[in-house]
């Protein structure tokens, strides 16, 4: 039986807060239920990484094949995720996460006991697919379950401390782990993360779902997917190879096509896959470029800066896996102070004021040269610029939420976690690829992180103007 979670919104992302609530024992119970699983998903977009090499030589994959250890998740768990986020909505939210809960651990399993690439790619996918199933179900149960205002505020700042941390622990992680136990025990990793997690769901999370039942928007589901996959496809393959290649052009302007005709579908369908009035919310257009661009900058400092340590500075892997230590550690520090900052300030000045930050930080690194005392500035630079960055992943999923009634919160939390998705995707193959491709790889990262700092400025000015417009 579906439950009403209906609650009362307050004037939106402003409205300072009197407090940050306490927690019932059972809302810290649901909460971590939710967030374990985000931080799981998390954590597997990064924890394999490092493994690459020894996966390769264990299952007999060339190099150009291990990117699709990545891609193969990228793709489902990226060109699904709006999709999964509305038949939740129809059909039961707490249904599909617990679902793709069960799939993600069966997957990972698979992953681990992989006998050949092509299981082990079957696994990747299946993994991609349960995740595209976890993350906008998990974020619409947090945002149901915790009624707007500070006690959302709260679980957004914990859920987005955990999403960035899982990222940042699967980068260390996955090293120790590869060379004490083997590339395999990353996905075990992942595969008792999913046990631990799934049986305590089902006796602590509440159902939720719209009230009524519109029929699927299939031919909006259909475009919006396959353009969806395609772009991600490009983005994913041009990393590695450029955007030269014929399939990667093709994809790319499959996708971009697709994602136009997802338009006009939803323009004339009577139950639209996205409510185009709401992707005409300021605040969730805004608030939405301002996520996108927080992601997939910060995505391509990491990346840059993985380069920049060992290539030229010669730091270990374990030594660089400290750097972002420091980083790990700042943002468990910005998920407890944002919630605090977003209550004073309210979400929107948080949003923009993360995003100036970010990009300030950034431009410091431009001092970086092949000096010793450089890997001190990266660790610090990197670390404070992800603490505006953790803000403004928080501030910009409330921003996005805020005021969206709980019968399109999946719509809402589905155009969230697809920023994510297209965020940490899009950025290395725009940017990234402008460090490996120069002659001189110094001179190379100079210009991303010049780039990467004018843009993260640029949608910082924009994202302050477009969003005071909508104050008004």
């Amino acid at each position: 039986m579906a439950i009403d979670t209906t609650t009362q919104t307050s004037p939106a992302a402003d409205t300072a807060a009197p407090g940050i609530p306490r927690l019932s024992t059972r809302d810290k119970l649901v909460l971590f239920v939710l967030c374990a699983a985000q931080f799981m998903v998390a954590l597997d977009f990064s924890v394999l990484n490092v493994a690459l090499p020894d996966l390769g030589r264990d299952l007999g994959m060339n190099t150009s094949a291990l990117q699709w250890a990545v891609t193969a998740f990228a793709l489902p768990s990226g060109g699904f995720l709006l999709l999964f986020g509305r038949v939740g909505d129809l059909f039961g939210r707490r249904r599909l996460f617990l679902a793709g809960l069960a799939l993600f651990g069966a997957a990972s399993l698979l992953s681990t006991l992989a006998w050949d690439p092509a299981s082990f790619l079957a696994g990747r996918a299946l993994q991609g697919l349960g995740a595209a199933a976890i993350v906008p179900t998990g974020m619409s149960l947090l945002t149901t379950t915790f009624p707007e205002g500070p006690a959302r505020d709260r679980a957004l700042g914990i859920s987005g401390t955990l999403l960035s941390l899982g990222f940042t622990v699967g980068m260390v992680a996955g090293g120790t782990l590869t060379d004490t136990f083997g590339w395999r025990s990353t996905m075990a990793l992942l595969t008792l993360f999913a046990l631990i997690v799934l049986p305590l769901a089902p006796g602590l999370l509440p159902e939720s779902r719209t009230p009524d039942r519109p029929r699927l928007d299939v031919p909006g589901a259909v475009t919006v997917t396959t353009g969806l996959l395609s772009l991600i496809y490009a983005l994913s393959t041009a990393a590695d190879h450029g955007f030269g290649r014929p399939d990667v052009l093709a994809a790319l302007a499959a996708g971009l096509l697709l994602l136009a005709a997802f338009v006009l579908v939803e323009s004339r369908s009577a139950a639209p896959l996205v409510s185009l009035p709401m992707l005409r919310r300021r605040t969730v257009a805004w608030g939405n470029i301002g996520g996108l661009v927080t992601f997939s900058m910060m995505s391509t400092i990491v990346f840059v800066l993985t380069l920049y340590l060992q290539e030229i500075l010669g730091l270990s892997a374990f030594e660089t896996g400290l750097v972002f230590g420091f980083q790990g550690v700042l943002s468990v520090v910005a998920g407890t102070l944002a919630p605090k900052v977003i209550g004073r300030l309210g979400a929107r000045r948080t949003l923009v004021g993360s995003l100036a930050g970010q990009g300030a930080l950034t431009a410091s690194l431009l001092l970086l040269n092949t000096h010793g005392w450089s890997a001190w500035l990266a660790t610090a630079a990197v670390a404070l610029a992800s603490m505006c960055h953790l803000g403004a992943i928080i501030s910009y999923g409330v921003t996005v939420t805020s005021g969206v009634p709980d019968a399109e919160q999946g719509l809402a939390t589905g155009l969230v976690t697809s920023t994510q998705q297209v965020g940490i995707t899009v950025g290395i193959p725009l940017l990234g690829v402008l460090a490996t491709t120069s002659g001189d790889l110094l001179n190379g990262v100079h210009t991303v992180i010049a780039l990467d700092a004018a843009i993260v400025l640029g949608a910082a000015l924009l994202t302050g103007l477009g969003l005071r417009r909508s104050r008004a």
